[in-house]
């Protein structure tokens, strides 16, 4: 199983988020709003108070089969793609084991 974190701009969270809706068999997705900085974006020192210097991100999450990571990954891009910097990071990271905490499904079964 794969865990997969996007980092994306707001403005094309509909668009991603419609296209996973659409993937058959894609089981979820976890979104939250962050602030942060990256290498381009967000360094300004104008403002202050709890935003100095961060721009305001989406963020994804979800868990899915290995077999379906690159799929994942590929309709997060072509979908959250603008061509300027600060289009945003996919992370893919490889998970030992998930539990479903009401049933105690494990592995695979604990994602349907």
């Amino acid at each position: 199983m794969k865990e997969i974190k996007a980092f994306i701009r707001p403005n094309m969270l509909d668009a991603v988020l419609r296209a996973l809706h659409e993937h058959p068999d894609f089981p979820g997705v976890t979104v939250s709003t962050v602030r942060g900085f990256g290498k381009v974006t967000g360094r300004n020192k104008e403002g202050g108070g709890a935003g100095f210097g961060t721009i305001e991100m989406s963020k994804l999450e979800c868990i899915v089969d290995d077999g379906m990571a690159d799929d994942v990954v590929n309709v997060i891009r072509s979908h959250a793609v603008t061509g300027h910097p600060g289009d945003g990071k996919i992370i893919v990271a490889r998970l030992d084991s998930v539990i479903r905490i009401r049933t105690g499904d494990t592995g695979a079964s604990a994602l349907k």
